[in-house]
């Protein structure tokens, strides 16, 4: 069959693309699938992030990461994986989106916008920053509410609302405030979340605390219109006149694909895509997953830097399943 492979890997990312290389040094014909560009989530990071991890840490297939300062950026992180392709000349197949997947005789076929494509083996490493935590409230729709942040300049002299208090938030509330805009944060915690980076955290503080940027604690957004944005406080409601609503409440797995793959998910508050601790393999036979996906709605225990044995692993369990290949 023209589109039959040893391994199909679902999801163009680091840990896919970790996955390609561990395949290749198994010499397994295998293809990665990639609904968008490659490394779709950090091309579609805010422009001027910084990632928290050094840049060793970002290391895959013995591929150096050289980036002009200990923490590298976006920028540096695009580049530095276009060379991990061109030096393992993967096999990688972008904008080719995953819709469905069926089962026959220990074969499966997975359904694409282009083609269908065929494996013995397959591994979903699709992550989750494409798929926002919505709010759930009226508004919510609204050309002006986004779930992703890329720039602050189309928000300069504009009302903003950022809620959330992790990193994304804060990073989004200081870097827009310094470019011109009138920032209010709605944050359903007591405080700002204490996990936030060392060097974000005390600034975003002290800018609330001198009434640079305001803040609602114990607060939630209940609607959003053309101009205002609705908030439950502890002293009851209120109304405040706004322009944008940058909604950064986090991010989960793309449950409806794991739907479409077959593949179950926990029926705890977690969501685990139900796996093999060992092997990774799922309640799919051969079929398997990797990466941030793994720890379900708990998506801030897992990162690039402590999933990458995730491939080796396995390729190991497939290699273990056919020991002559």
């Amino acid at each position: 069959m023209q589109n039959h492979f040893d391994l199909v890997i679902i999801g163009g990312g680091p840990i896919g693309l970790n996955c390609a290389i561990e395949a290749t040094k198994a010499n397994l014909n295998y293809v990665v699938l990639e609904k968008g560009t490659l490394v779709n989530s950090i091309y579609h990071f805010p422009t001027n992030m910084t990632f928290f991890s050094t840049s060793n840490l970002l290391e895959i297939g013995g591929v150096p990461f050289i980036s002009h300062t200990d923490k590298p950026t976006r920028r540096e992180a695009l580049e530095y994986f276009r060379r991990v392709q061109e030096s393992w000349k993967l096999n990688i197949k972008p904008y080719t989106k995953v819709d469905r997947m069926t089962s026959e005789n220990e074969v499966y076929h997975i359904e694409t916008s282009k083609g269908i494509y065929s494996a013995n083996h397959v591994i979903v490493a699709t992550g989750f920053y494409d798929t926002p935590r919505l709010l759930n409230i009226p508004g919510e729709s609204l050309p002006k509410v986004k779930h992703f942040y890329d720039d602050p300049h189309p928000y300069v002299d504009q009302k903003l609302v950022v809620i959330g208090s992790a990193n994304s938030a804060c990073d989004v509330a200081l870097e827009t405030y310094y470019k011109g805009a009138e920032v209010t944060m709605v944050i359903r915690e007591s405080e700002i979340y204490p996990k936030v980076k060392y060097w974000i955290r005390p600034n975003i503080i002290n800018r609330i605390k001198e009434g640079a940027i305001k803040a609602y604690f114990n607060s939630t957004v209940t609607e959003i219109t053309e101009n205002e944005v609705h908030i439950n406080t502890p002293d009851g409601p209120l109304t405040i006149d706004n322009d944008f609503v940058l909604a950064m409440t986090g991010y989960q797995p793309n449950y409806a694909l794991f739907e479409a793959l077959g593949i179950d998910i926990s029926e705890d508050e977690l969501k685990v895509p139900v796996h093999n601790a060992d092997t990774l393999e799922t309640n799919l036979p051969n079929v398997y997953v990797a990466g941030v996906i793994n720890s379900g709605m708990q998506t801030s225990t897992l990162f690039i830097e402590n999933t990458r044995v995730h491939s080796e692993m396995i390729i190991k369990a497939i290699q273990a399943k056919n020991p002559g290949s």
